[in-house]
């Protein structure tokens, strides 16, 4: 049986988010926000260099006409890393479109590594992430989406999944990506599509001159279920999984930052304490 949207009113949401560095100091020096998008108290985990903070959006799960936009400056030397207390939920609609809008504006360094996105059968969800690189700024960045509630065997039949990313670098434009999948489509069960695997993910990263020879030991790294690649493009690197489990996507994706962040920043990588909560 599928589950309602709640009988609530649709919420607009906003945060926008400004990090600094100052006295070898990555502070968050600007915020504000609309509606119940919020962000939590920074962490520093790993010394006042890189700021942690965990973006909440507390009705907990996004429901038909609801509107979301979160907005991120990390200014120059600034380094944040983004995340998220649990998997993002689309509900089910009654016939209106939900929507999340990122945008990121980098001169330091960002990573944004939320945990999965569980759309329900019969949501109408559209996404999109747009970034803009200065030209020494670096970005990791994931998304891990399960089409239907696999725990309790439901599929994708009915509703729709919308998402569009696009990374440029000094206005150059090193990625644009755009997806559109309906429930119930072939592109479902298509080997040119997701082959019958309901969970898929890809992990993007940039960095000015990043070397090529970090795809050896990326590519030596495999999920515990389902396939994955990684290349690395003009300016961008990409990591691809298709599988039937959100853990095995999100340990994988982990596995792999633990390599590329040092060799592209020459920081070792801390998991977020949220991660083991």
């Amino acid at each position: 049986m599928l589950l309602a949207e709640p009988l609530v009113s649709s919420w607009k949401a906003r945060l926008a988010l400004e990090f600094s560095f100052r006295d070898r100091k990555t502070t968050l020096s600007g915020k504000s926000h609309d509606g119940p998008l919020v962000v939590q108290k920074p962490l520093y985990p790993e010394g006042e260099g890189i700021c942690h903070a965990i973006v909440v959006h507390p009705p907990g799960g996004i429901a038909g006409g609801d509107e979301l936009s979160l907005d991120v400056k990390a200014k120059q030397d600034a380094a944040a890393l983004l995340t998220t207390p649990g998997a993002a939920k689309w509900y089910r609609s009654a016939g209106a479109q939900a929507s999340q809008r990122l945008a990121f504006h980098v001169q330091g360094r960002l990573e944004w590594l939320p945990q999965e996105t569980i759309v329900f059968d019969g949501a109408l969800a559209r996404t999109s992430c747009d970034v803009e690189l200065s030209a020494g700024a670096g970005l990791i960045g994931w998304d891990i989406v399960c089409l239907g509630r696999t725990g309790s065997g439901e599929r994708f039949a009915r509703g729709s999944y919308r998402s569009a990313v696009r990374v440029r670098r000094e206005g150059r434009l090193l990625w644009l990506e755009r997806a559109r999948i309906e429930g119930g489509g072939r592109l479902l069960d298509s080997p040119a599509g997701l082959d019958g695997r309901p969970v898929f993910g890809t992990l993007f990263a940039s960095f000015p001159n990043l070397d090529a020879k970090i795809l050896d030991p990326l590519r030596r790294k495999k999920p515990a279920d389902g396939a994955a690649a990684v290349t690395l493009l003009p300016g961008i690197l990409l990591a691809r999984y298709l599988g039937g489990s959100s853990e095995a996507a999100r340990r994988y994706f982990v596995e792999l930052w633990r390599i590329l962040r040092p060799a592209a920043s020459g920081r070792e990588a801390v998991e977020p304490r949220i991660w083991r909560t």
